[in-house]
């Protein structure tokens, strides 16, 4: 079976202009499919933007993922493609449909229903960043909504849809482990001891239990505690792609910032390189998902 029997992922050529906000790493020799990815680490913010912006620069990197690209950063030494932007989460958001316009922000959008997200002002052009802090003093114009879109959200997604029909492709699967972090008080609310990860699969609907406990065995190898689905279950990366029925597996994993960094000064800790070896590992022992004892990729069966 082949790509051209989905159509909803067929192939198409990678974009590569050194102007996309967005970098593909290739491995020398791609073992099965595994795609790590960043959409939120991007720390690029453009003059036109910063003059936009009533906040100052550490408040907007409140937002980020701060240094999960560099958590990632041996995915292709280790047999995985990695895909990270430059794009600030804060003037787009990839993690989120391009129809989830906020009204409130942007000016001549319909009111049509809307999800919670959009609602909190967390749409694909987000109006505030943590702690329901605004972004602008007043709302931009549909053009301008639209024109980051077709800059920033396109292009990520074109390369992302290109490389899981390209890994379903060759190897039969395509494994997207989708990398965040967590600010340390969003798991306040948790009874008993908080856990250092949480995966997200949409409660199965995203990735098989195989590759889930796969990622779940290997966070629990290097000593970390990880729990499923609560408070995070995925977002519109986990539902627009995953279909373990497909063999396209999306999983969404996010880590407790304070584990590796200041939260207030948006810095690695001085132990940062400590967890970024183990995470390492992590990433290498993941690289080779789906791979058979005599090194071939098997396509992982749906459950």
């Amino acid at each position: 079976m082949t790509i051209k029997d989905y159509p909803e992922l067929a192939w198409v050529p990678l974009l590569t202009s050194p102007d996309l906000p967005i970098q593909i790493i290739r491995p020398d020799r791609w073992k099965s499919g595994v795609i790590f990815a960043s959409p939120h680490s991007g720390r690029d913010y453009p003059e036109w933007f910063q003059r936009e912006t009533r906040l100052p620069m550490k408040i907007l990197r409140s937002s980020e993922d701060a240094f999960v690209d560099h958590l990632i950063k041996d995915a292709p030494v280790a047999g995985a493609v990695s895909l990270t932007t430059r794009v600030p989460r804060c003037i787009v958001d990839l993690n989120r449909g391009s129809d989830e316009i906020d009204p409130v922000l942007v000016r001549d959008v319909p009111r049509h229903p809307l999800n919670q997200r959009t609602l909190a002002g967390l749409g694909v052009i987000p109006r505030v960043v943590s702690k329901g802090r605004a972004i602008h003093d007043s709302p931009m114009s549909r053009e301008e909504a639209e024109r980051r879109i077709n800059a920033y959200w396109r292009p990520y997604h074109q390369a992302l849809t290109a490389l899981i029909g390209e890994a379903r492709a060759r190897f039969g699967q395509a494994i997207l482990i989708d990398m965040h972090s967590m600010p340390h008080d969003a798991l306040t609310h948790l009874q008993g001891r908080r856990p250092d990860m949480v995966l997200g699969n949409r409660h199965g609907l995203s990735a098989s239990a195989r590759i889930s406990n796969a990622v779940c065995d290997a966070i629990a190898a290097e000593g970390w505690t990880i729990r499923r689905n609560s408070p995070f279950s995925g977002a519109y990366i986990c539902t627009a792609y995953g279909r373990p029925g497909k063999n396209i597996h999306v999983v969404q994993l996010e880590i407790d910032r304070s584990l590796y960094m200041d939260e207030v000064d948006i810095a690695p800790r001085p132990d940062f390189d400590q967890f970024a070896m183990r995470m390492s590992r992590v990433v290498s022992g993941l690289a080779s998902l789906g791979i058979d004892d005599a090194g071939h990729a098997t396509g992982i069966a749906a459950e």
